[in-house]
């Protein structure tokens, strides 16, 4: 049933990214079906932009399609994990943000900018946003169900009984003030999403509507979620009963959420305005603070994420042969020992050779 339910949700993932892929690759050719106001940007940054999001939507198309096939078992696990990571924070924000932001103009009567043609022809955003929906629902069950299959003993373990992995102490020096700066960054997130102006320059509140509040209000809301999740991922004590599963995604969504909405579109723009012909200094502010902090936050929880990883998979790795015949030393067997075989059986239960 789960093979059969991991093909169905990749096949379709592969679908949904259709759409977008065409047009994507019409405007990239010169064809701007579609586009009401093509002098809003130059020919160079048009094209640029375009290919450079259509090599996205591909990579997860081609993502998508991995998980469904036997070879995904045996890919390594941080070729899928990363670019996963990074679909999750672009696509679950945008998509918070676009139902959140739909629905309260609806309800509010605020006027909806996608429905407003001056830039792009309303159909264009049911095409994108539609196929992203689609797309976000499918590709990310799939690897929900992919890493029950391959990780499962270890997602559906408590708390309590995770393996001690030799730098968890470390571990817990970088991602509890990383869960701290998460916390703080999506407060001030969800703050500007509720029509605050903290921080934010005088001249773009106007700018503001539905949308870019709905966008704020996910993307803190996800950062708030993946600091609780980290700070129960290096304190398992607080819940020791709860399932691994729960706080790793919590702050998988988070930590990607700040990383790619935040961190990544910031980095994007700075250095986009440095460039540009007219530019004499680099933006500054709180936004672009908070921005330049989830990048850096995002950056810490990946690279304690890449460590565990190796950790538990290290672990599980088949010893030499040339190592097996020698004898081991006469040792005396402590309860610290005991503990430590113990973990190293508990990692071999959860991680198989082919995770490296």
């Amino acid at each position: 049933m789960n093979s059969r339910r991991l093909t169905l949700l990749g096949r379709t993932a592969v679908v949904a990214c259709v759409p977008y892929l065409a047009l994507k690759l019409l405007w990239v050719l010169g064809i701007d079906v579609g586009v009401v106001d093509a002098s809003r940007f130059s020919r160079t940054t048009w094209v640029v932009g375009n290919a450079f999001t259509l090599l996205l939507d591909a990579v997860a198309a081609v993502v998508a399609h991995t998980l469904t096939r036997p070879a995904g078992r045996r890919a390594p696990a941080w070729l899928l994990a990363f670019p996963l990571w990074m679909a999750t924070g672009l696509l679950v924000p945008l998509l918070m943000g676009l139902l959140g932001g739909s629905l309260t103009g609806l309800l509010t009567g605020a006027r909806n900018p996608l429905s407003a043609g001056d830039f792009l022809a309303p159909w264009v955003f049911g095409v994108v946003y539609g196929g992203f929906l689609v797309e976000a629902g499918t590709l990310l069950g799939a690897f929900a169900v992919y890493a029950h299959q391959r990780w499962g003993g270890l997602l559906r373990r408590p708390l309590r009984a995770l393996p001690r992995t030799g730098t968890r102490t470390m571990q817990r020096i970088f991602l509890l003030p990383a869960a701290v700066l998460l916390a703080a960054l999506g407060t001030v997130r969800i703050l500007w999403g509720t029509g605050s102006t903290l921080g934010a320059p005088t001249a773009g509140v106007p700018a503001r509507n539905v949308l870019t509040a709905a966008a704020d209000w996910a993307q803190g809301s996800c950062s708030v979620a993946g600091a609780a999740g980290l700070v129960l991922l290096v304190l398992p004590g607080l819940l020791p009963r709860l399932r691994f599963r729960t706080p790793l995604a919590l702050a998988w969504a988070g930590s990607a959420a700040a990383f790619a909405c935040g961190g990544c579109l910031w980095l994007v723009q700075t250095v986009t305005g440095g460039l540009s012909p007219g530019a004499t200094v680099v933006p500054g502010g709180l936004p672009e603070l908070v921005g330049a902090l989830e990048l850096c936050t995002g950056l810490v929880v990946l690279c304690a994420g890449a460590f565990t990883l190796g950790e538990l998979t290290a672990a599980a790795c088949p010893v030499p042969a040339s190592r097996r015949d020698r004898p081991a030393p006469p040792t005396v067997h402590t309860r610290e020992d005991s503990a430590f075989c113990a973990s190293r059986r508990a990692v071999r239960e959860c991680a198989t050779p082919d995770d490296r």
